[in-house]
């Protein structure tokens, strides 16, 4: 169990918050020349043209931490480089594409890759950066669509089980009972539940209660086919609704809260399972309270966790991709992706940033660990859709049948699986 100090990182995790397939981000139009080269050649435009990038943010240290560092490379290069923040990312990403006017390099979530890539909007450039094989294969998997690898991940969360230290110690609890299987969940979850304060709480939704999907198991895709209603997947909704039913289990709705984090920030929940943004809600709005993070016990299956991520996405318009390309290199080196994971609270995307990482972070050390085991969001186009419904649903897991609801969640996946 690592344990959490004062020192704390600030959070990156606003967008992620209220659901993992949605980023938040704002700017107004660009004005590109357009002509963008073989997404798979390995050829890439350049001209003279200022570079421009899109992103989402989490708030001003994201913000601030970006901006400082395309300002460093374009002085560096000589190439003229502007941020502009969204306000809504997916929204101004469209309509920017629409115009034939997109930003040279963007936030591109794992959602909307096969929607942009299938209609020829990106350029497929993974395989000529020269840190390609530093990044962990699931982040790859994460960015590749028919088989070709399209963009560089620009770092990663995972979701980790967050424990209040004060609670912990005062139900008599020590380091010997962290749980590490679902069996040892339940049973600390019954012991921390009293005086009003629910054991466990997280979010109502399928980006925290498929991580014990995962641990079962199951996820909603393997191997291109939906596995959505699998046997293993109806036994983890069914493990979170008998402990719901308990009353040692909780969604943060259910106790008054927005999030996870709020929950588990107000001590309405002794534990809750968040990913590492929750780092900054505690610093900023919860300094008081003590907290250590372990990793999420195992399942029937073994180890599990969900990982979320963005890329650099770069439009094949781009009238200048080689800088671009040059650019997504200096933001995703190891100097650099630390000093994003010192500024605003996320993990590097490279394993050779690890290392140093968790010397710098040994108390959040959980976190990384997750790296070795954990799915990403499914990237099929469509697959947004297909997750608001199911959240949907989930909302009534605790009254609910979990074959049906996970039936109903199969069928839309076909649909977009094939």
């Amino acid at each position: 169990m690592t344990r959490h100090t004062t020192r704390g990182l600030l959070g990156a995790g606003a967008l992620l918050i209220t659901g993992a397939l949605a980023l938040t981000s704002c700017g107004s139009g660009f004005d590109d020349d357009g002509g963008g080269g073989d997404a798979g050649s390995g050829e890439f435009t350049s001209s003279d043209d200022a570079l421009t990038i899109l992103i989402g943010t989490s708030g001003d240290a994201e913000t601030t931490a970006v901006e400082d560092a395309v300002a460093a490379w374009s002085e560096d290069s000589g190439v003229e480089a502007s941020v502009q923040v969204a306000n809504d990312l997916p929204q101004q990403l469209s309509q920017g594409f629409a115009a034939g006017d997109p930003p040279d390099l963007f936030y591109l979530a794992t959602e909307a890759l096969a929607g942009y890539a299938g209609n020829g909007s990106l350029v497929a450039y993974g395989d000529q950066l020269e840190n390609k094989d530093d990044f962990y294969p699931s982040l790859v998997e994460n960015f590749t669509f028919e088989d070709e690898f399209y963009c560089a991940p620009k770092d990663f969360s995972t979701l980790a089980l967050v424990i209040n230290k004060g609670l912990w110690d005062a139900a008599g609890l020590t380091d010997a009972d962290v749980p590490t299987t679902w069996e040892q969940l339940a049973t600390v979850a019954q012991t921390l539940t009293k005086d009003g304060v629910v054991g466990l709480g997280f979010g109502p939704e399928y980006q925290r209660v498929g991580a014990f999907m995962a641990q079962a198991g199951g996820g909603l895709v393997k191997d291109g086919e939906a596995i959505a209603s699998s046997q293993e997947n109806v036994d983890a909704l069914t493990y979170v609704k008998d402990n719901m039913a308990a009353g040692t289990f909780a969604y943060s709705s259910d106790v008054g809260a927005g999030w996870g984090g709020e929950a588990f920030g107000k001590q309405l929940t002794a534990m809750t399972i968040e990913g590492n943004w929750i780092t900054g809600a505690m610093t900023n709005d919860f300094p008081d309270v003590q907290y250590v993070v372990a990793e999420l016990p195992e399942g029937p299956a073994g180890k599990g966790t969900l990982q979320y991520t963005n890329c650099w996405g770069m439009a094949a318009d781009s009238p200048n991709q080689q800088a671009a390309l040059d650019l997504v290199q200096y933001l995703t080196s190891t100097e650099q992706q630390l000093a994003f994971s010192e500024a605003f609270g996320v993990m590097p995307s490279i394993e050779s940033a690890a290392e140093q990482w968790t010397s710098d972070n040994p108390d959040l050390a959980a976190f990384l660990a997750g790296a070795d085991y954990a799915q990403g969001i499914p990237t099929y186009d469509g697959t947004a859709d297909v997750i608001t419904d199911f959240n949907a649903q989930l909302e009534g897991l605790k009254t609910g049948d979990p074959q049906q609801i996970l039936d109903s969640v199969q069928s839309n996946l076909e649909a977009i699986v094939g």
